[in-house]
């Protein structure tokens, strides 16, 4: 007797949209804004849906003085473990629930999970976090449904899937997925990352945030020369950064999707009145990290030439915090297979070559690769984050993508777990 797992998973999917869709849109209606990162809420409501689906799901509080550590509210880790025979593959998917705050210019609520239908994709859902990554909440947990259900028929899977629905990507992930592998809650044998539909990402930029501390000696503005001015040893040494930047341009990635390494200044401050020669100033800057800079000691780099400037200035002493690091994610030799079995299968349900790349972004995947764990990202969404106008007014998610993200999964999944379509049961 031959066991059509492909029809169980698309059959079982297709009378599940409507659920799916219900799913995601209670999630996006409950706020879980990072910054406050008051996070608890959403978690206890995702746990309660997920329990009436049937799933058994661990809830892992994460200790407050760590959540206060990582700049935030509260913060509840969600664990589902699905087991399917003996042997094979122990696979996570994770997926954040935390999400920047929505800002101005919505033309749609954006807790309001509004679904307005497009004459050229189908139906879309808007509001915050609809598509980073609220979505691959509603993608991982129905594929992982579905290969229950096959399972339940007779499909002869082996291994694991584990869901980690985590709180904290937007402060680092430090209290999330880094916090459940350091705790020894997971040890996945490859993991899958929130991702877009059209591109299989295998690797992305790091990302370094440095506060640094311009110091000089405030005096009244009628006698200048008896102060030090922190302002003006603070352009000098901005312009050493941003010479330094344009030094940076040179450097190329060879990753598709990735070109050059960056730096930012995004943040700065200081002075007392307009009076007053400035004896502070405060600077936060961002160094964007190529793959190939996986290893590089980029934070080195900056303080030595931050020291180097503020040393042609008298009087002036500087102090550099490091504020965030995360480090570039660069494909493992062991994520071929999972690389593989989402091409195949997305290429045959959107009817297109997938490319594999890379993304100018940082995510918590890294956690997972720095664990010596094979990873990737690939979930629902569109072509781009632009599209999806992610972290930006009106995010929006073409649910037509969340569903055939779901059967690239499931079927994926099931490849990698040793079920193949024909096989006896």
């Amino acid at each position: 007797m031959s066991f059509d797992i492909q029809a169980v998973i698309d059959g079982y999917l297709a009378g599940q949209q409507a659920q799916q869709t219900a799913f995601l849109a209670e999630l996006v209606r409950v706020p879980s804004d990072n910054p406050p990162g008051d996070c608890a809420a959403h978690a206890r409501r995702a746990q309660a849906l997920l329990e009436q689906l049937g799933l058994a799901v661990q809830a892992y509080p994460v200790p407050p003085a760590l959540v206060l550590a990582a700049g935030m509210r509260s913060a509840t880790n969600l664990v589902v473990r699905l087991q399917f025979g003996q042997g094979g593959p122990t696979i996570a998917l994770n997926a954040h629930g935390d999400v920047v705050p929505p800002g101005q210019g919505w033309r749609h609520d954006p807790y309001g999970a509004q679904v307005q239908d497009d004459p050229v994709h189908g139906p879309v859902m808007y509001g915050r976090g609809v598509a980073v990554s609220k979505s691959d909440f509603a993608t991982y947990t129905w594929a992982a449904l579905a290969l229950r259900q096959a399972h339940a028929q007779g499909a002869a899977l082996r291994g694991a899937i584990e869901l980690h629905f985590t709180y904290d990507e937007e402060t680092g992930g430090q209290i999330g997925p880094a916090w459940l592998l350091e705790q020894g809650l997971s040890k996945p044998d490859y993991a899958l990352s929130a991702g877009f539909s059209y591109g299989i990402t295998s690797a992305h930029n790091g990302c370094l945030h440095l506060q640094v501390t311009v110091n000089g000696r405030q005096a009244h503005a009628a006698m200048p020369h008896t102060g030090v001015d922190a302002l003006e040893a603070a352009t000098h040494i901005l312009r050493a950064l941003y010479d330094f930047r344009a030094r940076l341009a040179a450097r190329r990635s060879a990753t598709p999707g990735i070109d050059t390494p960056g730096l930012t200044v995004g943040l700065i401050q200081g002075g007392i009145n307009t009076n007053v020669v400035p004896d502070q100033v405060v600077f936060r800057l961002d160094r964007r990290m190529i793959p190939e800079e996986a290893d590089h000691d980029a934070e080195g780099e900056l303080r030595s030439l931050i020291e180097a400037a503020a040393a042609q200035r008298p009087g002036i002493t500087v102090a550099c915090e490091r504020v965030l690091l995360a480090r570039p994610l660069a494909e493992l030799p062991g994520a071929r297979p999972l690389i593989e079995a989402l091409r195949a299968r997305a290429a045959a349900v959107f009817g297109r070559q997938i490319p594999v790349h890379g993304v100018p972004l940082y995510t918590d995947a890294r956690h997972y690769a720095q664990a010596g764990i094979p990873t990737v990202l690939y979930g629902a969404g569109p072509a781009s984050l632009l599209e999806a106008r992610g972290h930006n007014s009106d995010e929006n998610l073409r649910l037509n993508d969340l569903y055939r993200a779901t059967r690239v999964v499931a079927l994926a999944l099931a490849d990698l777990l040793g079920a193949q379509d024909g096989q006896d049961a």
